[in-house]
């Protein structure tokens, strides 16, 4: 793969509701935050990705890339919009990477962005589905809905995971209690979680993530010019599309027990990472969690256990604080919430962190290595990127 792209700069805004903050207001404030963080200008910056999911669903912004451009003054130089549902982000991040290994600019900036609060439910992703969606698939299609017929099924094969969704649930929302940038920063109990109001099959309103207003960013460079740098090295990242939007769930490919986009894109991941041992290998990880099902599935399909073992996973208490494998330290997007195109690059931001040893109360002892995953649509597609740390004495090596 040659040589290894890292960031020298990572930030992100405070995720949550943002009535009187603006796309524009996000990501300048975000901009102007990571470049301070990498030690740079704006002028520095060659080549910027923006990774929107759906413009003008939410915003009137988010298009193209002149909504990054244009906030921030970035004239004449070459901005992408990147747009794969919820793997906006990390696509975007992998995107920059490889034209940093190509050779076609010297420091990258990306940029997560989404502004989903300012529309409300009967004007967002269910609208788009009753009024420009497939006119059979798409009625009474909700996002719980698809994920629901996953727990249900998890229910019919491996046993109850009741269970498991609750520990998920109490754990990422400790976690984002302890995160000053979360959208929900409070604890819940095991009763809170398994009385909240019924959404579809096993899953609770306390089991889906919100919708979210928020931005995050990185600045990548190639690692030989970031020599004697505090530095995170994207040292593995490979996105995998699998099956489309509306078939995800209707396709006899699909056994509604995981996803095959997943396991393709980190079968990729570790290859370059040199990964063998996910759960030995890797200190921390930020996964896709826009249900609690979710991250029990998504424990099975990167290889953190085997199949059927997410539920005892969990329940092990290895995946929470002090465990063997801290999982969504930062409080996932159950509780750090989901801002579409902003997910991935934050996760990677959180795994920057933690590497850096900069994570505060949540951080993870020791920790060099994470991984970050997000999940596209209704698991349509996935990408996985696996970061180290390579701080002033790999780059002086």
């Amino acid at each position: 793969m040659g040589e290894d792209i890292v960031a020298i700069g990572a930030a992100s805004t405070k995720f949550g509701e943002f009535f009187d903050r603006g796309y524009a207001d996000l990501v300048r404030d975000v901009v102007r935050a990571v470049t301070a963080d990498a030690g740079i200008t704006l002028a520095d910056v060659d080549a910027a990705w923006l990774g929107t999911a759906f413009a003008y669903t939410y915003s009137d912004e988010g298009n193209a890339g002149t909504s990054l451009a244009e906030p921030i003054g970035m004239h004449g130089r070459p901005v992408t919009r990147v747009a794969a549902y919820c793997a906006s982000g990390l696509d975007a991040i992998r995107q920059a990477v490889a034209a940093l290994r190509a050779h076609t600019c010297d420091v990258a900036l990306v940029v997560g962005a989404e502004k989903m609060r300012d529309v409300g439910p009967r004007g967002s992703l269910v609208m788009q589905h009753v009024n420009r969606g497939h006119p059979v698939l798409s009625k009474g299609r909700t996002a719980p809905g698809i994920f629901g017929l996953v727990a249900e099924r998890y229910r019919a094969v491996y046993g109850d995971p009741r269970p498991a969704m609750t520990a998920v649930a109490m754990k990422n929302h400790a976690y984002g209690e302890l995160n000053p940038r979360a959208h929900f920063r409070r604890a819940v109990s095991a009763e809170q979680v398994e009385a909240a109001p019924p959404l579809s099959g096993p899953i609770g309103l306390l089991d889906a993530c919100p919708t979210t207003d928020g931005a995050a960013a990185l600045v990548l460079v190639r690692e030989s010019d970031a020599r004697g740098r505090r530095a995170a090295a994207i040292s593995g990242i490979a996105m995998s599309n699998d099956l489309g939007y509306f078939t995800a769930n209707t396709s006899s490919r699909s056994d509604l027990l995981g996803f095959e986009s997943t396991r393709s894109a980190a079968a990729s991941a570790y290859r370059q990472a040199g990964v063998i041992r996910p759960f030995d290998e890797i200190d921390v990880v930020e996964l896709h969690d826009c249900f609690t099902i979710t991250e029990v599935v998504n424990y099975e399909d990167l290889g953190l256990c085997g199949k059927g073992e997410g539920r005892d996973l969990v329940l092990s208490g290895a995946t929470g604080p002090g465990g063997a494998l801290p999982v969504n330290t930062s409080g996932g997007l159950k509780a750090c919430g989901h801002p579409i195109g902003a997910t991935g690059v934050r996760m990677v931001v959180d795994v920057c962190d933690q590497v850096w040893g900069r994570a505060g109360v949540r951080q993870v002892p020791g920790a060099r290595t994470g991984l970050a995953h997000a999940l596209g649509g209704p698991g349509s597609l996935a990408c996985v990127a696996v970061v180290t740390d390579a701080g002033p004495a790999r780059a002086a090596a």
